[in-house]
């Protein structure tokens, strides 16, 4: 018998070592001392194998527009998206498409295959970027998973647009209904707009992510509205919250109630460390608060949460490059995650658990799953979140299509030389 592609040697992220042969775009075997020929034989001796990074939240039709037409000078969450209002009508279709397949050339690099982009679907200027990433999802899609939200930025009520814009874009084939209830109007609108968009949701058998109570505003709660549509429409498991940045603030009476809403509901969550900490708390003098929700609390009621990367070199953010190692790596650290399971923990929901919550098929290493995977210069999945660990291949439907070298500088100090490993 003869593969495609066989891998040599790997680290499973449990730890075992194993041979994985790949064949027509599937994961034909994963056993110990595979001996079988292969058109090509890879050896990945000592280094981790894992099924790809997935991004469940992100905004491409901004992405690598940082500085047009100007830059967010607070650094403010309404100051970004007053910003991107003013962006809007200034772009083409064939701007956003450009930009947006440069970024899934990064993350293809990165070994980011799949990711959960909102797309605006407040006005018609907004439905250029649906039309844009409808073609780029088309483009990328032997390589990438791209998933679309129709995200009324401006809010679904607040803006008078948006309401059937987002529908005319869930025609044109967005894949998931979003929302911002805590930009609109007033609380009362928020909760309303939860309501409907779970209504259209389930009307058409769709899933739901929405913007929630990204917020300082302890008394933001549209999570608890999402919870209770999600129990009365029957969208279990097919619900995110995404940011929940309230929850920090909210005091811990209420939190006891509103985590096993959550779980009951099987409602996940995807907060977004990077851009949490970066937007939250800038009303605060001292002590300012950090933003990011309650990750830990969240998990020991067994509510599903992956992290997402939401923002690279756009009206929000000034930094990023598509790399989810960093964003599992701030999560770790502002969330306190540090033993050895919850640092693992980290590095999952930057895979498998954000996959769960995408509801992507066939992902992972087993036999019969489709064959993406990346290879990272690590041991482990908590020595890769520690080194950002350089991925020396990465592979999509079976073939390789990105290869780098390992980490390693050579060093010459008075004379000595030295090697510098970053792995010990």
């Amino acid at each position: 018998m003869s593969f495609d592609l066989l891998l040599k040697g790997g680290i499973l992220p449990d730890g075992a070592t194993a041979d994985i042969a790949i064949e027509k775009g599937r994961i034909a075997a994963v056993e110990s001392n595979i001996t079988a020929d292969a058109a090509e034989t890879i050896d990945v001796s000592g280094n981790l194998v894992s099924p790809p990074f997935i991004d469940p939240h992100f905004h491409m039709d901004a992405t690598l527009s940082y500085g047009n037409p100007r830059i967010n000078a607070s650094g403010t969450l309404l100051e970004g998206i007053s910003l991107w209002g003013e962006l809007k009508p200034l772009q083409s279709e064939e701007e956003i498409e450009q930009r947006a397949l440069s970024y899934c050339d990064w993350a293809a690099s990165m070994g980011l295959l799949a990711i959960r982009s909102h797309v605006d679907t407040s006005d018609e200027d907004g439905l250029k970027g649906v039309r844009a990433l409808l073609s780029v999802r088309d483009r990328v899609k032997d390589y990438i998973t791209l998933q679309l939200v129709a995200f009324p930025q401006d809010g679904f009520y607040r803006s008078p647009t948006a309401r059937d814009c987002t529908l005319k874009a869930l025609d044109m084939g967005v894949d998931v209904v979003g929302g911002i209830p805590h930009f609109e109007r007033t609380m009362a609108d928020g909760r309303r707009s939860v309501t409907e968009l779970c209504e259209i949701a389930a009307e058409r058998g769709l899933r739901v992510d929405m913007h929630c109570d990204e917020t300082d505003d302890p008394l933001s709660r549209h999570i608890e509205q999402l919870a209770y549509e999600t129990q009365r429409l029957g969208l279990q498991g097919r619900v995110a919250g995404s940011h929940l940045t309230s929850m920090h603030s909210m005091d811990n009476y209420y939190v006891s109630k509103l985590l096993p809403l959550m779980a009951e509901a099987q409602v996940a969550a995807i907060p977004n460390p990077l851009i949490n900490i970066t937007l939250q708390g800038r009303h605060d003098t001292y002590p300012k608060r950090r933003g990011l929700t309650r990750v830990p609390e969240m998990l020991s009621y067994g509510i599903r949460v992956g992290f997402g990367q939401d923002c690279v070199l756009d009206p929000w953010y000034s930094l990023g490059t598509a790399d989810m190692l960093d964003v599992a790596f701030m999560g770790l650290h502002v969330a306190q995650m540090t033993s050895p399971a919850d640092m693992r923990r980290c590095y999952d929901m930057v895979t498998v658990e954000s996959a769960a919550i995408m509801g992507l098929e066939s992902y992972g290493l087993a036999k019969g799953c489709k064959a993406d995977l990346v290879v990272l210069d690590a041991g482990s999945p908590v020595e890769a979140v520690r080194l950002r660990a350089t991925r020396l291949l990465v592979v999509a439907g079976g073939r390789v299509i990105a290869r780098h070298q390992p980490d390693e500088t050579v060093l010459s100090i008075k004379g000595r030389p030295a090697t510098v490993k970053r792995r010990v």
